[in-house]
């Protein structure tokens, strides 16, 4: 299964579980739809149906990553890029 970045999934779980944390029952319908597009992306994310089962595999993730974590490109600068020269020739 493919799983996202663990940086990714610490950005999710991160604003997941600041968002639970200050909702106080008032019952604002923005912070409660994030709260369940949050929801949703992770357990999508993991593989699960249900969001505690999907913080705990996040997390899970997240803790396996070695070293710093941070976003990686998709591809490395320059490469795969066409250059224009004269007349329209592309060169890679």
């Amino acid at each position: 299964m493919l799983m996202p970045h663990p940086a990714t999934l610490r950005k999710l779980v991160g604003e997941y579980e600041a968002l639970v944390a200050r909702q106080d029952g008032s019952g604002a319908a923005k912070a409660d739809q994030r709260v369940q597009d949050l929801a949703y992306t992770l357990c999508v994310s993991t593989g699960t149906r249900d969001v505690n089962l999907a913080l705990k595999k996040a997390r899970s993730h997240i803790a396996a990553a070695r070293g710093p974590v941070e976003p990686t490109p998709l591809r490395p600068p320059g490469a795969g890029v066409a250059e224009s020269h004269e007349a329209g020739e592309a060169v890679a």
